[in-house]
């Protein structure tokens, strides 16, 4: 090297080597705060991090999404920004943030946006959070915000940009993720379905069921002019317009609590039909039908349920409760969802069960399972949602029974004994209804047919239907919009119907096996006890074909009126009889 070159660069390697001890610097920086994070992260186990509220969740509110992107059908992948809209609940805190994110996606960058409110048009950059103030620790992001305001209700937004090839849902819904698939004619279908595997799943989130956007989510699908985008809520007016490729741009807003595993696209050749319902009290819902072209015939005659259905449950539940962003039915490339107001569907436009009765009583070929039970979420589920998954029979039991209110609604009370009591034989007993809390572990899959006949037994003890037709709109009343806990619902049962309920759920929900009523003839005398159940148990039950009730402890009782005694069968109880 010779001399006159060093004499000419001298100054360039002495900022060089300036540049490096500095950026050296920034990196020890980086990697003490970055560990020093970490520490405080990975004392959680990851299904802590993922189920619970800790305590980089229980200190700030999200207040509103708005979600931006571009799937990418040919690779498989999606790219796009999330705007999230937060408040702060609590100023004693730790100023980190977790925001969810499942591996392969990944977030590319964090801005800090000034607005005047969620709506605003200028949206100026107020700061680029750097490297240095976020890491990922397996399936989260953690941000240092520490720098804003703490002060409580004091609010802020993020901007964050992520991409990356989501999870691919192998038989979806059970299976969570994205689907890709081609539709009949060999054309691009997809869609999405995540309520197991979260919203996380493929777009930065704070992906925890007790916290929904109070002001609702916009979504912004980017397609090819040729495919149709629809997410939920309502369709922007004005959102029919083109990005600088030629991307079409489909907008849709919903302007009530949503949770975020319920915010889903369909993207396909899709054509679209209305209608109109009108309630009781003269107000209208707009229905919203969306199916691939070449189904358009079929859809117009399978979803003529949609009313009469809506007129049932309004009945028994109250009014629906998304007036403001519709009522819309989307055939999806999986057999169904209960999207907030954007309801999955895939039942090939026949009634049943693909086609099956799931009760084996005659009555569940008479409509389609997948409209009136995904539907029935609309009330239990998205808006009243349970904080945590372990509680999710809230969701499954109850919109289980709205079957039992349809069947009832259309052919009559005998009908609807008949649908519920024909699930019993799917009832499994394998282990309680409820499952673990804070871990994101839902109980058994008895919540649906279990917990649906369970709600039946209770209108058998409290014994006056209009009581408990009462009782189900009360719910629906009070917690309307709400996230909440089995405890809080079980405790409001308990104050309207007055009953000593808490054996009942402790029973029901919290154990695996079902009450056992036993009964045994012993010296000329005839016996009755529970069995198979905790020791508190204190049901009563009201025997078949007759008016006449007994009251059951866990000790046997002689049954004074000396003949064969048989519960009815409404009940969720086995019965045993042995002669001695």
């Amino acid at each position: 090297m010779s001399k006159i070159f060093l004499q000419k660069n001298k100054y360039f390697l002495v900022l060089l080597i300036f540049f490096i001890s500095c950026n050296q610097k920034f990196l020890d920086n980086k990697n003490n705060y970055t560990q020093d994070l970490l520490t405080k992260t990975q004392h959680y186990d990851s299904d802590i991090l993922r189920g619970s509220n800790t305590e980089f969740r229980n200190w700030w509110n999200v207040l509103h999404y708005d979600i931006t992107f571009k799937p990418n059908y040919k690779n498989k992948s999606i790219s796009g920004s999330v705007t999230m809209h937060l408040q702060v609940t609590n100023e004693d805190n730790n100023g980190i943030i977790q925001i969810d994110l499942q591996e392969p996606m990944q977030i590319t960058e964090i801005i800090q946006l000034k607005a005047d409110n969620i709506d605003s048009n200028q949206i100026v950059i107020e700061n680029v959070i750097s490297g240095d103030k976020w890491i990922r620790d397996r399936n989260a992001y953690f941000i240092d915000i520490s720098h804003l305001p703490k002060e409580r209700d004091s609010q802020f937004t993020l901007q964050m940009y992520f991409e990356g090839k989501p999870k691919i849902a192998k038989q979806a819904p059970w299976d969570g993720g994205w689907i890709f698939k081609e539709d009949e004619l060999g054309r691009p279908w997809m869609s999405a379905a995540v309520q197991g595997l979260g919203s996380s799943a493929w777009f930065p989130s704070k992906d925890y069921w007790g916290d929904e956007p109070d002001q609702g989510v916009k979504i912004s699908i980017l397609v090819p002019e040729d495919l149709v985008a629809i997410a939920n809520g309502k369709l922007w007016e004005s959102s029919f317009v083109k990005d600088e490729v030629g991307n079409n741009i489909y907008t849709w807003e919903v302007q009530n609590p949503i949770n975020t595993y319920n915010i889903i696209p369909y993207i396909g050749y899709y054509k679209n039909f209305k209608d109109e319902y009108v309630n009781s009290a003269g107000e209208s819902l707009q229905l919203d039908y969306w199916v691939l072209d070449y189904n358009i015939n079929w859809a117009k005659k399978q979803f003529s349920q949609v009313k009469p259905m809506l007129e049932i449950f309004e009945d028994w539940m109250g009014s629906y409760p998304f007036y403001e962003d519709s009522y819309k039915l989307v055939e999806a490339p999986y057999l169904g969802m209960e999207h907030q107001s954007n309801v999955a569907y895939g039942n090939g436009f026949e009634n049943g069960y693909l086609g099956e009765d799931r009760s084996g009583s005659g009555w569940g070929n008479q409509f389609d399972f997948i409209i009136i039970h995904e539907s029935g979420h609309e009330w239990f589920g998205n808006s009243i949602t349970a904080q945590d998954p372990a509680d999710m029979w809230i969701h499954e039991a109850f919109t289980t029974y709205t079957e039992v209110m349809y069947v009832e609604g259309r052919f009559g009370v005998k009908a609807a004994n008949e649908y519920v009591q024909g699930l019993k034989p799917a009832i499994l007993n394998d282990r309680p209804m409820i499952g673990i809390l804070g871990k994101h572990k839902a109980g058994s899959i008895d919540m649906y047919n279990k917990g649906a006949n369970m709600i039946h037994t209770l209108r058998q003890w409290m014994d006056d239907d209009v009581k408990f037709k009462q009782l189900i709109r009360d719910i629906n009343k009070t917690f309307y919009h709400q996230t909440i806990t089995s405890v809080q619902l079980e405790g409001f049962i308990l104050q309207e119907t007055g009953l000593p309920l808490e054996p009942f759920f402790n029973q029901y929900l919290r154990q695996k096996d079902i009450p056992i009523l036993e009964t045994k003839e012993e010296n000329g005398e005839l016996y009755y006890r529970w069995r198979n159940t905790i020791p508190e148990f204190n049901m009563p039950v009201k025997l078949e074909k007759s008016v006449e009730w007994i009251k059951p402890t866990t000790t046997w009782q002689v049954y004074a009126e000396k003949s064969q005694l048989k519960p009815d069968s409404n009940f969720l109880i086995e019965f045993e009889k042995s002669i001695k």
